[in-house]
C-alpha cells in the first residue's frame, strides 16, 4: 500500500528535494488531489459552495464548537478571530513568543487598533497564571481595556500541559476576559499528548487550526467558535479581502488531510526523534532543548551556520539559517531521508 509520503516521492522524481525548513512546504499528495479534483463547488460568499460548508461543518464538529469559517490563511484566520473579539483601544494579553505578535505583522494593531500585551515565554513555550493576572488592567482611563488572552499550542514545537492551559483559561475568566488559541499545529499536540483536539479546546472561546502545516493541504486555516461570534468573523473576512468564491477545491484538500493525516503525524514526531538522535552524535552539533513534536532546534559549534546551510544544499537538502536552526519533520520526508540527512551532515563536520 502507498502511503501519502510514497506518493509524493513517486510523482516528484529521484532528484527531490529535502527540505527541512517547515511543514508548510508539503506537497498535495496524489489522493488529496483526486478530492479537489472530483470537489463539487459553489460561491462560497453566497454559501453555496458545499464543499466549503462540509469542511466549516466538520471542523466545529471535530473541536465541539458552533460553527467555523473558513479562511486563507493561519494569519488571516488569527487576525479575524483577534478583531472580533477586541474593539479599538481594548487589550490581547499573549506570548511574546506567539505567532499573533511575532509573525503576524502586528495586524490587530494596525488594522484593528487592538492592543497587544506581550508576556514572557519560558523555554518550554508556555505563560503562567500568575503573568496574567499582573498584565489584567484595572478599570483604569489611563490603560488599555484587557479583553483577550491568546495563546497558542504547539510553540515551537513544544505541546503545552492540558493543566497548564485550564489554569490559563481559569484565570482568563476570573477577570472576564475570553480566550483564543492559535492552534496551527493543534494536531501535532493532539498527537504529542494523547488528548483529542476537543478535549485540549474545550473551554477555549475561538480555535484556529492550520491545514497547511502538518496536515499537509496546499493552503487554508479555519476559525471555529460560537455562531453568532463566526457570523461577526465572516463580515470582516470580506473586508480584508478574505470572501473566497469556487473554493470547494481547497475545501477538499482540508477535508482529506482531516480524514487521512492526522494519525500519520506520529511518523513525523518520531522521524525528529530519530533525526536528533542522530545529529546529537555528531561532534560539534549541539540539540538544543527537547524533541517532543515534528521540529528540533540544532546549534554548530563555533556557528558556522552559513557554511552548514550551502553544504547542506550541494546535497539537496535545504534548511533555514540562523545560529540556532530549526529543523521540521512532515509527510514528504520519510525515515531514509532522515538518515541521508545524518550522514550528511556526518560528512560535513567530518571535513570542516
Amino acid at each position: 500500500m502507498q502511503t501519502a509520503y510514497s506518493e509524493n516521492i513517486a510523482s516528484s522524481g529521484a532528484n527531490r528535494t529535502i527540505d527541512l525548513r517547515s511543514d508548510t512546504v508539503t506537497r498535495p499528495t496524489e489522493g488529496m488531489r483526486r478530492a479537489m479534483m472530483d470537489a463539487p463547488v459553489g460561491d462560497d460568499v453566497f454559501k453555496d459552495d458545499p464543499t466549503a460548508n462540509a469542511l466549516e461543518e466538520k471542523m466545529a464538529d471535530m473541536l465541539g464548537k458552533e460553527a467555523a469559517i473558513f479562511t486563507t490563511s493561519g494569519t488571516q484566520s488569527n487576525l479575524l478571530a483577534l478583531l472580533t473579539h477586541c474593539a479599538r483601544g481594548e487589550e490581547i494579553i499573549t506570548g511574546d513568543a506567539y505567532h499573533v505578535y511575532i509573525d503576524e505583522a502586528g495586524g490587530a494593531s494596525v488594522l484593528g487598533g487592538a492592543v497587544l500585551c506581550p508576556l514572557p515565554c519560558d523555554e518550554s513555550g508556555g505563560l503562567d497564571p500568575e503573568q496574567i493576572e499582573a498584565a489584567v488592567k484595572p478599570d483604569d482611563f489611563h490603560c488599555p481595556i484587557s479583553k483577550l488572552v491568546s495563546l497558542e499550542n504547539t510553540v515551537h514545537g513544544r505541546p503545552q500541559s492540558q493543566e497548564r492551559i485550564e489554569s490559563l483559561i481559569a484565570t482568563a475568566r476570573k477577570h472576564g476576559l475570553s480566550t483564543h488559541l492559535d492552534g496551527a499545529r493543534l494536531m501535532n499536540a493532539q498527537t504529542a499528548l494523547g488528548i483529542p483536539a476537543r478535549e485540549i479546546v474545550k473551554n477555549f472561546d475561538t480555535v484556529s487550526v492550520c491545514l497547511s502545516k502538518g496536515l499537509g493541504a496546499p493552503v487554508g486555516t479555519v476559525l471555529s467558535g460560537p455562531r453568532d461570534f463566526i457570523k461577526r468573523a465572516r463580515r470582516l473576512r470580506k473586508m480584508v479581502g478574505g470572501g473566497m468564491r469556487q473554493i470547494g477545491m481547497m475545501a477538499a484538500a482540508g477535508i482529506y488531510a482531516l480524514d487521512n493525516h492526522i494519525e500519520r503525524m506520529a511518523e513525523d514526531h518520531a522521524n525528529a526523534k530519530t533525526l536528533a538522535e542522530g545529529l546529537g552524535n555528531i561532534p560539534g552539533i549541539e540539540i538544543v532543548g527537547p524533541v517532543e513534536t515534528n521540529m528540533l532546534f540544532i546549534r554548530r559549534e563555533g556557528g558556522g551556520h552559513r557554511g552548514l546551510q550551502a553544504a547542506l544544499a550541494e546535497r539537496g537538502i535545504t534548511i533555514l539559517g540562523g545560529d540556532t536552526i530549526r529543523l521540521v519533520c512532515h509527510l514528504d520526508i520519510d525515515a531514509d531521508d532522515i538518515q541521508k540527512i545524518i550522514e550528511a551532515v556526518a560528512d560535513i563536520q567530518k571535513n570542516a
